[in-house]
């Protein structure tokens, strides 16, 4: 009796046994994963994916979502090789880049070289350079809204000190653009802690066999520092020209893209189109163009890495 009890009644009457269905481990780790980063992708697909769709469909409209929608096709990209404006933003976007990335590697790399010695307050030092990148793009700008004014800034009174006539900066057609990349050079910590990271990374031992080879501080530096930096060079320089290309604030905030346009860079003249001329097809198609400038460089980027980046295991291909 106590026997046939233990038997499951499936089996003592042959009928089939019915199991609960189980999850692999596998399968449960990516449900979790799904769950926690659910936010994140929600928030993704409404407020980044969505947008972008939607602005690509409307890239192919003339609208002001008032009382005007017209689709046009392809016209206003073909509006955007007869539009000076257009070209303007484009040349003062590239001359802005062209500038801010080769000296804010340079700059970033040279301080990052120098906090990198065994010297007393290291730290604090670091910090210090550091602080500049937390600090909020408006009032950034506001700050060297003063700094660099024409007949009070604290720059052109320094040089008037020294028997120097300082530049007119904002107000200048032909100063405002250098003004932009002097304040984006001033915030250059993150790429400064990207590199003093890369330096300490990089293995005393190869150092120290320079050295014992009779290789001096600048040779070492050519050598062996260089060389196993350059993954850390191309990730900023990446970086660098994706934000460069994206300037927005400075020239919002100080010039409203003047004087006679000498600051309207490609966004600002998108945000012009969109939100003061409600042109927000036109607005679109410049903004996929510059999209595609960026992917473009980038891309250019990418394919030359394999001709100057070193990795571990030897040049990427």
């Amino acid at each position: 009796m106590d026997d046939a009890r233990a038997v499951p009644i499936g089996v003592a009457t042959g009928a089939p046994v019915h199991e609960r269905p189980r999850v692999s481990r596998r399968h449960s780790e990516a449900l979790w994963a799904l769950l926690f980063i659910s936010p994140w992708l929600v928030g993704f697909l409404l407020f980044t994916a969505g947008p972008m769709i939607f602005s690509f469909g409307i890239s192919f409209w003339e609208t002001n979502f008032l009382n005007k929608s017209e689709y046009v096709g392809l016209a206003n990209y073909r509006e955007m090789l007869d539009d000076p404006l257009f070209y303007t933003s484009l040349r003062v976007t590239f001359t802005y880049t062209m500038l801010t990335v080769p000296f804010a590697t340079v700059i970033a790399l040279g301080i990052a070289l120098l906090l990198n010695n065994k010297l007393r307050l290291n730290t604090t030092f670091r910090t210090i350079y550091y602080l500049p990148a937390l600090v909020s793009g408006v009032a950034v700008a506001l700050v060297w809204g003063w700094v660099l004014n024409p007949s009070d800034g604290l720059v052109n009174q320094v040089l008037r000190s020294v028997g120097i006539a300082g530049p007119r900066w904002f107000a200048s057609e032909d100063w405002a653009v250098p003004g932009l990349a002097l304040i984006a050079l001033w915030g250059t910590g993150t790429n400064m802690l990207l590199y003093l990271a890369g330096l300490q990374g990089i293995p005393t031992e190869l150092k120290e066999a320079a050295r014992i080879d009779g290789a001096g501080a600048v040779r070492t530096f050519v050598n062996v520092t260089l060389p196993l930096l350059t993954p850390t060079i191309f990730f900023n320089v990446i970086l660098n020209v994706i934000g460069s290309f994206q300037v927005f604030t400075q020239a919002y905030v100080l010039t409203k893209g003047g004087p006679n346009n000498a600051t309207l860079t490609m966004v600002m003249y998108l945000y012009r189109e969109a939100f003061l001329n409600f042109q927000f097809g036109y607005a679109s198609a410049l903004a996929w163009t510059l999209f595609a400038i960026i992917f473009a460089f980038t891309l250019i980027l990418i394919r030359s890495q394999s001709l100057w980046v070193h990795y571990e295991g030897g040049l990427r291909s």
